[in-house]
């Protein structure tokens, strides 16, 4: 009786063990078990958590410069602050905009040309070394090393500028898009339904764009032979690109109803959710990485058990 009731404990905490901390040999990934299993031994392989530090770090140096890239810009665009004001707001947490709104009060009164170069070399140097370590992550989720030289150097830039792209596209999108869908529609003849379109657009497109270079980045970057399919790392662009907006209006919902951290660590918590944020992001893009990474290695057992 007395070995029954040791036995019921010790079988739970095996079973936990099998998915926490499981012997890579024993796993059969063409379970669904084994897929899990075989994730959690990616997460460890990778270290997911010190290279989510890594990159919440170097997007941390590159946050400010691009802030300041971006409003000097605007400008020229003929974009109002207050359009730039309610860009900002709209995608960060609050604690996070009150941080950085008296930088871009400043610099959106200037148009400084000097700003605008320091700006843009800044933005590229430290977001480069932060694509760098997320390639990097990208390569050991599939168990292969990256290409090095120029190559490597070059892609890092190329989704570099991507994404800054992309942020700028999304900052004037809400005023030119209005403008050219009005001219568009009213070619067409159908003006008048405009409106009600418009606002599935404006929400629609920024997330597309998102997933579009997502999924550009999972299926280029991994040096696997032969190379990934480009269907094969859909999975993870779609998480990735879900769950950074849920991450994201979920950690604003949280800091902007529930977690005061100005009044515990006074000017510095806007820092620290910052920096949470970032951290969150970075894990986030690794994961979505060591889920393709998971199913591509599932297909391949299956394939190997018909042989």
């Amino acid at each position: 009786m007395k070995d029954s009731k040791n036995t019921a404990p010790n079988a739970a905490v095996a079973f936990v063990k099998s998915f926490v901390a499981p012997e890579e040999a024993d796993i059969d990934r063409t379970t669904l078990k084994g897929s899990v299993q075989d994730l959690m031994i990616g997460i460890q392989r990778v270290d997911i958590f010190g290279m989510g530090a890594q990159l919440a770090y170097f997007f941390l140096l590159s946050f400010f410069p691009l802030i300041i890239f971006l409003v000097t810009l605007l400008p020229y665009l003929n974009l109002r602050q207050e359009q730039v004001f309610e860009f900002m707001a709209n995608i960060m947490p609050l604690e996070v905009y009150v941080l950085i709104e008296g930088t871009l009060q400043e610099v959106l009164t200037h148009q400084n040309r000097g700003l605008l170069s320091i700006g843009i070399i800044g933005t590229i140097w430290s977001a480069s070394r932060g694509i760098n370590a997320l390639m990097k992550a990208l390569n050991h989720a599939y168990e292969v090393e990256g290409k090095m030289g120029v190559i490597h150097r070059a892609w890092s830039l190329i989704f570099t500028v991507a994404f800054v792209i992309i942020i700028l596209i999304a900052l004037v999108f809400p005023v030119f898009g209005h403008q050219i869908g009005n001219l568009l529609f009213s070619y067409l003849g159908v003006g008048h339904s405009f409106e009600s379109v418009w606002d599935i657009i404006r929400w629609i497109t920024p997330p597309t764009m998102i997933f579009g270079i997502m999924i550009i980045m999972y299926w280029v970057v991994p040096n696997t032979t032969p190379r990934l399919k480009f269907i094969s790392v859909i999975p993870g662009a779609c998480f990735s690109t879900v769950g950074w907006l849920v991450l994201t209006s979920g950690f604003s919902i949280y800091i902007n109803n529930f977690g005061n951290f100005s009044a515990t660590y006074g000017s510095i918590g806007g820092v620290i959710i910052l920096m949470l944020w970032l951290y969150a992001t970075g894990m986030l893009l690794i994961f979505g990485g060591l889920i393709n990474a998971t199913m591509q290695r599932r297909q391949l057992a299956l394939i190997q058990r018909e042989k």
